[in-house]
């Protein structure tokens, strides 16, 4: 089985690439980030959205908003903005919603487990 998995691993990280790449054209269609396709609703991503600084929350608000609006009127961010540069893959909240679920996880080992 391993050696099956090693074997793919090539394979993967081509088919992986590929579509990073559709995926990152698709998000400066609209001027989006990957980040900004975390739903506020799931806890960790609006805890981490709670800590961060304000001009990230501000950036995704304006973010959304715009795509929301270009969204609306089917235009692209290029058609208003072609010489912007673009970051779809930064990261900004990331990095504390991993250390948010690994905490949560933390607690539901050390404060969950059944004693037999």
């Amino acid at each position: 089985m391993a050696s099956i998995v090693k074997a793919l691993e090539p394979v993967m990280k081509l088919a992986s690439r590929a579509y990073q790449g559709a995926v990152q054209t698709e998000l400066n269609k609209i001027g989006l980030r990957y980040e900004d396709l975390m739903s506020r609703d799931e806890p960790e991503v609006n805890e981490a959205l709670e800590l961060a600084d304000p001009d990230v929350i501000e950036g995704r608000y304006r973010r959304l908003k715009r795509a929301s609006d270009l969204a609306f009127k089917q235009k692209e961010l290029q058609d208003y903005a072609p010489n912007m540069i673009l970051e779809p893959m930064k990261r900004e909240i990331s990095a504390d919603v991993d250390k948010i679920l690994n905490r949560d996880l933390e607690f539901d080992l050390l404060n969950n487990h059944k004693s037999g």
